[in-house]
């Protein structure tokens, strides 16, 4: 599993990412209505910051089981099933998982000569957020279904709570 100490860094990365994108955009603001003027680069950076914030927080939803899910439906069946549901669930998400670390590799490949129009950011490092994300939830799926298989993962945590996660 992902160190503790390596959430709640993504997490202050995420604070950070956030607060950068609302100085820039109510800066812009603004300086748009008070002075007839603006940051150039705000719009583009921005969006750039908002997919990294996305994704970022994807990954992190994945780790506090935060992702919505059929639990009403799998806390219904018996052990078994439920372990062969988690199982396929955990599989199919891995290979997804894989597909889109496998393309995203490429685009960044190739888009690391693209630069944005405005800010001059590689396009390949705004899409080297889905490749982080994708990663690293495919090592936590991993890690999820290696506790399945050497029987480390208890019945009571087949099923995610959702609403335990919130609070």
């Amino acid at each position: 599993m992902i160190p503790r100490f390596a959430i709640r860094a993504i997490e202050w990365l995420l604070v950070a990412l956030l607060a950068v994108m609302v100085v820039l955009v109510f800066g812009n603001v603004v300086l748009r209505y008070a002075f007839n003027s603006g940051i150039v680069f705000s719009e583009e950076v921005s969006r750039f910051l908002f997919m990294w914030l996305t994704l970022l927080g994807a990954m992190i939803a994945m780790h506090d089981g935060a992702h919505l899910g059929m639990t009403s439906l799998v806390a219904r069946l018996p052990v078994v099933g439920q372990r062969l549901c988690r199982f396929v669930a955990d599989t199919l998400m891995l290979v997804c998982c894989a597909l889109l670390a496998h393309g995203t590799w490429k685009q960044v490949v190739l888009a690391m000569d693209d630069h944005a129009p405005v800010s001059g950011v590689p396009i390949g490092i705004v899409f080297s957020a889905l490749l982080v994300c994708s990663v690293g939830i495919a090592l936590m799926l991993v890690h999820s279904l290696w506790r399945q298989l050497s029987g480390a993962l208890p019945a009571a945590e087949l099923v995610m709570n959702n609403a335990a996660s919130a609070e």
